[in-house]
């Protein structure tokens, strides 16, 4: 016990060295900015991609954007294959070993993300230290490296294909991880690899429920999973019974605010609650303090952001700006350039910047999910305020969801239709879709006018979902774990319609 106080206490001090430089990038954000643009230009202007598009004569972030264009996954999946291949110096200087698996959410093809030595080190696994830098600084007492942290990751396991390997990011950071990540992390490396989830859940709760676990990191809709199994196998009331000394979940991957109340009833004391905001293509935000939502933009990964305003996403030629030019409220689609050898590289996320002095921000959705069929431009943190909103009048949990329009018929209004699943059913349905109904009137006002005497857009229509229907959905899809979800809002119907089948 001695050795992991003292063990304890040497890595805390180190990690919060950090403190400084991110206090540095808070003070500097344009200069940081700026040398991380010209930065990764220099790199990579002997690359196909930069001789292509002459980084070596650029010399302002005008030029930046004038010779480099803004692409989508599909825009850049040619460079992209031609590195799986094993070329060197395709979009980022020499050869890039490994590549993140991803599908976005829960779309057939498959993308395949860069990750070279620079993003693995400088932006991933900086970030996996600074998220403990930021608690720790934030909270002196805590005893991270006293207790265990549980990771829970999805399908880790990594596969060879021509000179490089591909899978889950998790699989990829377990792989890399320095010797003193490990010994304090639980389950085992060896049950972090597995990849069929059932199984992998077996031995992790196995394993997990006889540790003493101080920090738990995931996404809470899988974790939800994990704790309630843990809860079955050992038979507590509560998982702060099992686990008294567990202070924080580090969070990420969807929102935390349709789960709060879960967690805080399933572990059954306070603890802290951190968001992060990370992805196949980098790591973007950490919650910095722990009283707020917001993230702290990471500004020194080596990532350069660029920002598009929705207002103008579908123009054929949208003003982007960079970060001396956002606007505190103004909901923004997000471009990277980043040392994995992303250039200009739409992501698909949206956020809205809640300060400027630092740059913090929220994630607001993403640039394909949300409902606007009829111009009501509705967006995942609408929909989400309006169901907290009717979970509170009516004394409903739900665990997941998704919505998507149902199109007006000859003279037949549209409407809005929901799946919803519940841990605690609402006392009454009518008054938990009127509520929810009510304050997404209050909260869009594009939504309300649509709402108006039911003449373009009718009541909602809501469906409550059976037992384990979204888990199941993802199961038939091979897709449990980890990233994996279903969208919670479609602008078509391609999501819901196989869900109502399910749900008969």
């Amino acid at each position: 016990m001695a050795t992991k106080a003292l063990f304890n206490t040497v890595v805390n001090w180190f990690i919060r060295q950090r403190i400084d430089q991110i206090q540095n990038f808070m003070d500097h954000p344009i200069e940081t900015q700026k040398g991380i643009l010209f930065s990764q230009l220099f790199h990579a202007e002997d690359t196909e991609y930069g001789k292509l598009h002459g980084f070596n004569s650029i010399s302002s972030y005008q030029d930046f954007k004038n010779k480099v264009p803004i692409v989508t996954y599909e825009d850049f999946e040619p460079y992209i294959e031609r590195a799986r291949q094993g070329y060197k110096d395709v979009s980022w200087p020499g050869l890039i070993k490994h590549f993140a698996k991803s599908s976005g959410t829960t779309n057939a093809k498959s993308k395949f993300i860069p990750i070279s030595a620079e993003s693995l080190e400088y932006c991933h696994m900086k970030a996996g230290k600074d998220m403990v830098s930021i608690y720790a600084n934030n909270h002196p007492e805590n005893q991270l490296f006293t207790n265990k942290n549980l990771r829970l990751g999805g399908s880790s396991e990594l596969y060879a294909d021509f000179n490089t390997k591909f899978g889950d990011l998790s699989a990829i950071l377990i792989d890399n991880l320095p010797f003193w990540v490990e010994i304090t992390t639980t389950p085992s490396k060896k049950v972090s690899l597995m990849s069929e989830w059932e199984s992998k859940l077996k031995a992790i709760t196995s394993e997990v429920k006889n540790e003493d676990v101080g920090s738990i990191l995931g996404v809470p809709s899988w974790m939800m999973v994990l704790l309630q199994r843990v809860l079955k196998e050992t038979e507590v009331g509560s998982i702060s019974e099992l686990w008294p000394n567990l202070e924080v979940f580090f969070h990420g991957g969807i929102s935390f605010k349709p789960y709060r109340e879960q967690y805080r009833n399933i572990i059954g004391k306070n603890i802290n609650y951190y968001e992060i905001y990370n992805a196949s293509e980098g790591f973007f935000g950490i919650q910095d303090r722990s009283d707020s939502d917001e993230m702290l933009l990471m500004l020194d990964y080596g990532i350069f952001y660029e920002f598009i305003p929705m207002d103008q996403f579908h123009f054929s030629n949208p003003k982007v700006v960079n970060l001396e030019d956002v606007e505190i409220g103004k909901n923004y689609a997000m471009v990277i350039t980043t040392n994995g050898g992303l250039w200009r590289y739409l992501i698909g996320d949206t956020v809205v910047f809640t300060s400027i002095n630092p740059f913090r921000i929220k994630i607001t959705g993403r640039t394909k999910h949300y409902i606007n069929a009829f111009g009501e431009e509705l967006m995942i943190t609408n929909v989400e305020s309006a169901l907290s909103r009717a979970c509170e009048a009516t004394g409903a949990q739900v665990t997941d969801f998704t919505g998507a329009p149902v199109f007006m018929k000859e003279n037949e209004s549209g409407a809005h239709e929901w799946i919803f699943e519940f841990s605690h059913h609402p006392n009454n349905l009518d008054q938990f879709i009127d509520a929810f109904d009510q304050h997404l009137k209050t909260i869009n006002s594009d939504y309300e006018a649509k709402r108006y005497n039911n003449i373009t857009l009718k009541r909602p229509v809501v469906h409550i979902a059976k037992h384990n229907l979204f888990y199941h959905w993802l199961e038939s899809k091979g897709k449990l774990g980890g990233q994996n979800k279903v969208p919670r809002l479609s602008n078509d119907r391609e999501y819901i319609d196989p869900l109502l089948e399910l749900n008969k």
